[in-house]
């Protein structure tokens, strides 16, 4: 299996709710990066982290929240995916449409840094935040 499928499956797997799946993908180091601007920026160490500070309030915070790629480029260790957020914000009670960027590291088949790219002017827009 290579990288890009790696990341395809997480896609997949996050898009049925199955959170175990994913975390279970991440090397017990990860360092996950929301963008600065957005709700959740910030640098999260370790899955539990990830766990708390993103999934969670994705999942409590929000209505139908996707993450659905468009594209995913394989670069071996680097993969880079591109796509759609949706979803709707409850605390607004407004949805979004936002394009994004993300960048995926793997080592030895194990995720072990995210970095996420997205315009969070057009989210906070969309949210009337």
């Amino acid at each position: 299996m290579s990288n890009g499928d790696i990341i395809r499956g997480l896609y997949e797997a996050f898009a049925k709710g199955d959170v175990p799946t994913v975390l279970g993908a991440f090397d017990e180091s990860i360092e996950w990066t929301e963008a600065a601007g957005f709700m959740y920026g910030g640098t999260y160490t370790g899955p539990n982290s990830v766990l708390e500070n993103v999934f969670m309030k994705l999942g409590t915070e929000w209505e139908g929240f996707s993450a659905v790629p468009g594209k995913i480029i394989d670069g071996g260790d680097e993969v880079v995916a591109t796509g759609t957020y949706s979803g709707k914000y409850l605390a607004t009670g407004n949805s979004m449409e936002a394009p994004f960027a993300h960048e995926w590291t793997l080592r030895d088949g194990k995720i072990v840094k995210f970095r996420q790219h997205t315009d969070t002017k057009v989210i906070a827009d969309s949210l009337g935040l």
